[in-house]
């Protein structure tokens, strides 16, 4: 991108605040975290639901940025421009429209339910050898990702890939005017998002408004689709019913193989593709229907078809060895990723020291020469400390990179791989697949056995978020992670709530904030159930107690004067019904005689402990709860005169009584997906992913059983597959005997005879399987309120019952 300020100002209708129209934009950017701003951005100051990004113009003038769009009125500045819109969103998406206009080469357009991310990997892989692509990296196929996807456009590219994705009505026409594919790719529609539709057709309706101007539609011929179709777009169809589609195509499937017979133009053949399930088979499909378009012959097809491979479209975040943390992002490896890699990087270093180790780069549409500059460029504003190439042409460009170390192959980087001193430090690796990074990943990966629980951060964001903008603009927010961030994991979750921006976290002893504080966090900590044998240690760390009697309060004070404190942050709870802990409103003039005039502590905050926010049935209660809260709250700020942050409201309560939201609110369970109200529960995104594998599979006979105390004998021949999974790792004794069931392959497996400590057997007699299958043992389905109400308990036990010895991997799509 090369451009100047003035030659967007029209585009923008936008009115311009400044004295320097001549400057340079090479990039775009809506996220001040960025480390990539700098004085060549044009940052769009996007309005969210959760965030402002005018409320960051001058931490980001500070960093060099020095041209913005912005939709309020700013303070002008001499040495920054403003170009001033109705609707920067709007705007962001006006200036990729106009972007686009720049290049006329071939774009495909991808949408659909489901496959859309699939598909565009796949199609870059199969046409890369003959085209300069330019696609949507990861998953960007929203309002806002669509826009900076196309933004990445160059002059060196000549195809484009980029998918569309939307959740409502009225949200197309806007992608079909950024990205206006020349060819239109259909996939698979199905349930995803259907709560934004009216109907199935609806949402066919809405989809099929990406393709007005395309070229040519594919898509799998059914009469659900074709009654939308405008008669006037050309299509190219498959079917394996529809004999008036353009291509039949008939599949056979054999263990983990499928033959596809194709009939084309009365020709007929056989092509094999390394994949068994039916969607990987239509997203392949929908691959072949485009080489086919693009006139590819036979052979080409087969043999590109056949190096196929599963797609990993998630970043993930795993311990290493030697306290190192890991982020795999192990099979791709292009210019645009990257900046997304990095960028996550940031938001989840666990350590000083950051490394980056880098195949070579394809498929930028740039030169080497420029590339690379530009990739060491980034290298610089990221701060990495150390980078380790891996290929040729990286190697050439060793000199551009400070501490740069290179290799001419992943062969030769394993040669010397103990060399390297991988320790402290977080490391991202980003390769292309044909260098088989994974073997690195396999190396640098901590060990543990086959069974893990992975978090996906981007639902945690989601559910952050969606809780977010139930609050007041002014409304601050705590977020708890106590018990392990219940049982998810405390660091890399603190880490992401800092990088979302959480005013507070919250701990129920001192050893869980000092650990955060110890890895890097500086968010401010509260400690809800401190000891008064961690006050040393709390002071130490700097974290902020929770007060809640007056023997703590003395405690805490005499150690404070001992060290000659002044104004240490203090957190005093009341109790207002609870009974649990706080201070009873008898000991209030006590409370209040103590701290007149104490220089020693400041009051942070006061607050309380709701003990039916979640039960409408005990409304009256909570509201008298509320009342006494907000009476004894005031009493105290007015006595001290002080002007405390106040909070009462837990994850429920934010839901079921906004008006008390005072000055702060504390979101818990809320945040990992899970809502006591089935309709609330419908927003939020599942967290978490308990998956282990099959480790052997045998066929017992009719009489013999299977277990301790023989509490399964099998009526017939029964096929048992074992799990290393077991009460040990969290998993009840009482979910087995047939009471509960893993998922192997979309099917339910139940659970026969009892869980053992370490392993656990399920029934897979009509279940297409072999040993190393992944097995789901809770998620979505079975999801943790489920196997709470079966088991007559609450989700928080099921949560902080999975053991530490299941190794977390933290993951972004």
């Amino acid at each position: 991108m090369s451009l100047v300020v003035n030659d967007i100002i029209p585009q923008l209708q936008a009115e311009f605040f400044g004295n320097h129209p001549e400057n340079s934009i090479q990039n775009v950017s809506i996220d001040s975290r960025s480390l990539q701003n700098n004085e060549f951005t044009l940052f769009f100051c996007i309005i969210g639901p959760n965030h402002n990004g005018h409320d960051y113009i001058q931490e980001l003038i500070e960093k060099g940025v020095k041209n913005f769009v912005v939709s309020q009125v700013v303070n002008p500045t001499p040495e920054i421009n403003f170009l001033k819109v109705e609707d920067t969103l709007v705007a962001l998406q006006q200036f990729a429209a106009f972007y686009r206009k720049k290049f006329s080469f071939p774009i495909i357009g991808v949408t659909g339910s489901n496959g859309k991310t699939i598909v565009k990997e796949w199609l870059n892989f199969l046409l890369s050898p003959d085209y300069n692509i330019i696609r949507s990296p990861k998953s960007y196929n929203s309002q806002v990702g669509v826009p900076l996807s196309v933004i990445g456009i160059n002059e060196q590219h000549n195809l484009g890939i980029f998918e569309a994705g939307i959740s409502t009505v009225n949200e197309m026409q806007k992608l079909e005017a950024i990205i206006h594919p020349t060819i239109g790719i259909l996939t698979n529609i199905g349930s995803a998002h259907d709560e934004g539709f009216e109907n199935l057709g609806q949402k066919i309706k809405e989809k099929l408004k990406l393709f007005p101007n395309v070229d040519v539609l594919i898509y799998n011929k059914n009469k659900s689709i074709d009654a939308f179709l405008n008669p006037n777009i050309k299509t190219f169809s498959w079917s394996s019913s529809d004999k008036s589609a353009d291509v039949l195509i008939h599949h056979k499937t054999t263990n983990d193989k499928t033959s596809l017979n194709i009939t084309i133009d009365k020709t007929c053949f056989k092509i094999n593709i390394p994949f068994s399930d039916e969607a990987s088979i239509e997203n392949v499909i929908q691959c072949l229907m485009v080489m086919f378009y693009f006139k590819y012959d036979f052979d080409t097809i087969q043999n590109r078809l056949s190096l196929l491979y599963p797609i990993e479209m998630r970043l993930k975040v795993k311990k290493g060895i030697n306290n190192t943390t890991i982020i795999d992002d192990s099979y791709s490896s292009d210019f645009q990723s990257l900046k997304i890699a990095l960028d996550f990087l940031e938001s989840q270093k666990q350590h000083h020291k950051k490394t980056l180790i880098l195949s070579d780069i394809f498929q930028s549409g740039l030169e080497n020469d420029e590339l690379y500059s530009r990739v060491s460029q980034m290298v610089i504003s990221n701060k990495i400390n150390r980078v380790i190439g891996v290929g040729e042409t990286i190697s050439h460009y060793k000199h551009k990179f400070l501490n740069g170390i290179t290799f001419l192959s992943q062969a030769d980087f394993l040669a010397h791989f103990d060399s390297l001193q991988f320790e402290n430090e977080t490391i991202l690796i980003k390769g292309a697949r044909s260098f088989h990074f994974e073997e690195i990943v396999s190396l640098l990966e901590e060990k543990t056995h086959e069974t893990v629980l992975e978090i996906n951060l981007n639902a945690l964001s989601h559910n952050y978020n969606f809780y977010k903008a139930k609050l007041k603009p002014e409304t601050k927010m705590m977020v708890m992670v106590k018990a392990f961030s219940y049982g998810n994991g405390g660091l890399e979750i603190a880490k992401l709530l800092e990088y979302l921006k959480a005013d507070y976290l919250g701990v129920a002893f001192a050893d869980e904030g000092i650990a955060l504080k110890s890895n890097g966090i500086h968010l401010p900590i509260m400690v809800l159930n401190p000891e008064s044998t961690s006050f040393e240690a709390i002071i130490q760390h700097e974290l902020e107690p929770e007060i809640y009697s007056l023997k703590g309060l003395n405690a805490f004070l005499k150690i404070a004067k001992q060290k000659h404190l002044k104004d240490f942050p203090i957190h005093l709870k009341i109790d207002t019904g609870m009974h649990r802990l706080g201070f009873d409103e008898i000991h209030l003039e006590e409370l209040i005689s103590i701290l007149k005039n104490c220089k020693t502590v400041q009051v942070k905050s006061i607050l309380s402990h709701m003990a039916t926010s979640d039960d409408l049935a005990h409304h009256d209660f909570a509201l008298e709860q509320i009342e006494k809260f907000n009476r004894i709250s005031t009493y105290i700020s007015a006595a001290l005169e002080i002007s405390p942050i106040r909070h009462i409201l837990n994850t429920s309560g934010i839901s079921n009584y906004p008006q008390a939201q005072f000055d702060m609110v504390r979101l818990g369970i809320g945040l990992y997906g899970i809502s006591n109200d089935a309709n609330e529960q419908k927003f939020l995104e599942n967290v978490g992913t308990l998956k282990s594998v099959i480790s052997q599979i045998r066929t017992i006979q009719a009489g013999e059983s299977v277990g301790y105390g023989r509490r399964f004998i099998a009526e017939k021949e029964t096929k048992i597959a074992t799990i290393p999974i077991g009460y040990a790792d969290g998993i009840r004794r009482s979910w087995g005997n047939g009471l509960g069931f893993v998922v192997i392959n979309n099917q339910k497996a139940s659970i026969v005879g009892s869980v053992c400590m370490d392993m656990l057997m399920v029934d897979i007699t009509d279940i297409p399987c072999v040993e190393g299958n992944e097995v789901i043992i809770l998620g979505e389905n079975p999801s943790v309120s489920f196997m709470a109400a079966k088991l007559s308990t609450i989700p928080y036990e099921i949560l902080t019952g999975i053991s530490q010895r299941v190794k977390r991997i933290f993951y972004r799509e």
